[in-house]
C-alpha cells in the first residue's frame, strides 16, 4: 500500500512538472510599447507571433533605446504626397541619427501574404527601400492602406511592407502628427515634417 502511494504521489509530482515546463513554452501575449512624442503619448501592440522576425528586430531597437531621442520626420497626405499614382497617408518614425552605427543588420521581409496581417488604420508597418533592407524605420497607417500590403501597387516590386502590431491607444495622437505642419518645395508641399516631431523615449510597458 505504501509503495502504491509512493508511485501516485511520484506521477502526480511527474504530471505537475511536465504541465509547468509546458506552460513555460507557451507563446507570451503581444508585447506592448509606448511611444512618448513631443504632442503625446501613443502605446502599440507588437504582434511577434504572426510576425516573429520583424516583431522581434522592433523590439531590439526599443529595448536597447535607439528610438529615444529620435523623431517622427514624415507625413503623408494627399495634399502633400509625391505619389498621386497610389497615394497612401502615414506619419514615418526614425531611430536616433547619433545612432547610426551601432544598428542591427536588415532583416528577411515578412510580407503580408504570409503573416496575414493587412495594413489596417492604426497598423504598424516596417519602412524599406528593397526587400530585405528594414531596420528601424518604420510607419503607422492613418485609414486602410491595401496598396501597402503584398501585391500592391505602392512599391514597383509588388512586395509590399511588413505589418507587425497595431496602435491601441493614442489614435488621437497619430492624426494631430499626419495633420502637422509640412515643408514646401517651391509651389508644392513636401512629406517632410517642419519641424519633425521628437520621439522622447520608447519602452516597453
Amino acid at each position: 500500500m505504501k509503495v502504491l502511494i509512493v508511485v501516485l504521489i511520484g506521477g502526480l509530482a511527474m504530471a505537475f512538472f511536465v504541465s509547468c515546463q509546458g506552460r513555460a513554452h507557451l507563446p507570451a501575449g503581444p508585447a506592448l510599447v509606448v511611444l512618448e512624442t513631443g504632442v503625446g503619448s501613443i502605446t502599440v501592440e507588437v504582434n511577434a507571433e504572426a510576425a516573429p522576425v520583424t516583431g522581434a528586430n522592433f523590439l531590439k531597437y526599443v529595448d536597447g533605446k535607439f528610438y529615444d531621442g529620435g523623431m517622427i520626420n514624415r507625413a503623408v497626405r494627399p495634399d502633400n504626397t509625391t505619389r498621386h499614382d497610389v497615394e497612401i497617408q502615414v506619419i514615418q518614425f526614425q531611430s536616433n541619427p547619433a545612432r547610426e552605427n551601432e544598428m542591427f543588420p536588415p532583416i528577411p521581409m515578412e510580407r503580408t501574404s504570409a503573416t496575414g496581417l493587412k495594413h489596417l488604420n492604426g497598423a504598424l508597418s516596417m519602412a524599406r527601400m528593397g526587400p530585405d533592407t528594414a531596420q528601424a524605420s518604420f510607419s503607422i497607417v492613418i485609414g486602410d492602406q491595401p496598396e501597402m500590403d503584398y501585391g500592391g501597387k505602392r512599391n514597383p516590386d509588388g512586395q509590399g511592407f511588413a505589418v507587425f502590431g497595431r496602435v491601441v491607444d493614442g489614435m488621437d495622437v497619430v492624426r494631430k502628427i499626419h495633420q502637422s505642419h509640412t515643408g514646401a518645395d517651391g509651389d508644392y508641399m513636401t512629406e517632410t515634417l517642419e519641424p519633425p516631431i521628437r520621439i522622447l523615449k520608447a519602452y516597453r510597458k
